[in-house]
């Protein structure tokens, strides 16, 4: 049952003085959504577990920050994107390498987009969770970042430490990844 707007305000109070069942209360009320958040950048559920929990520490440890403006939980989300855009950039020797392949237009894959979207009426967001997952790491990142997050490629290149150019060329390629392995589920059903 969610909690009302004053037992919230309550028990980040007393995540501010440290309580664990406050902070209990508050992991318990997060778990799922930002699990949510954690497997969209993660490659299967140990890896978003790991980001998960990562994400929270910091949440408590930074609380103190946190000044009552705002959703709490928007708050929250954001210290869990942070802590997964982490996880990626510590392991960017192997992931984040320079891609000079040409990338199409922003409208090219807008209109790519519009068609034959019917085919895929029978999927659910299941079936595109799992298609995201088995993107390689910084493909399902700069998918997150624009699509889901909202982030500009210049934001996703300075956060990623890429070139403008790799996170277009990177957000192609994992557009027509995911749509290879929907198509692939499609003519498999």
């Amino acid at each position: 049952m969610k909690p009302t707007q004053e037992e919230l305000d309550l028990w980040i109070r007393g995540c501010k003085r440290n309580d664990k069942k406050c902070q209990r209360n508050i992991y318990e009320l997060l778990f799922s959504p930002m699990l949510g958040v954690c497997m969209r950048y993660a490659q299967d559920r140990q890896e978003a577990t790991d980001i998960l929990q990562d994400g929270f520490i910091k949440v408590f440890d930074k609380i103190g920050l946190y000044d009552d403006n705002g959703s709490f939980e928007g708050w929250v989300r954001r210290i869990i994107v942070n802590t997964a855009i982490d996880a990626i950039r510590k392991r960017k020797n192997e992931l984040l390498t320079e891609d000079t392949s040409i990338y199409q237009s922003h409208d090219d894959q807008l209109n790519e987009e519009e068609t034959d979207q019917s085919a895929y009426k029978g999927l659910g967001i299941n079936d595109v969770v799992e298609a995201m997952q088995q993107l390689t790491p910084v493909y399902r990142a700069v998918f997150n970042m624009y699509v889901m997050d909202g982030l500009t490629h210049q934001e996703i290149a300075e956060e990623l430490n890429i070139s403008v150019g790799t996170s277009k060329s990177n957000l192609s390629k994992a557009r027509a990844r995911i749509k290879a392995i929907l198509q692939t589920k499609i003519n498999g059903q």
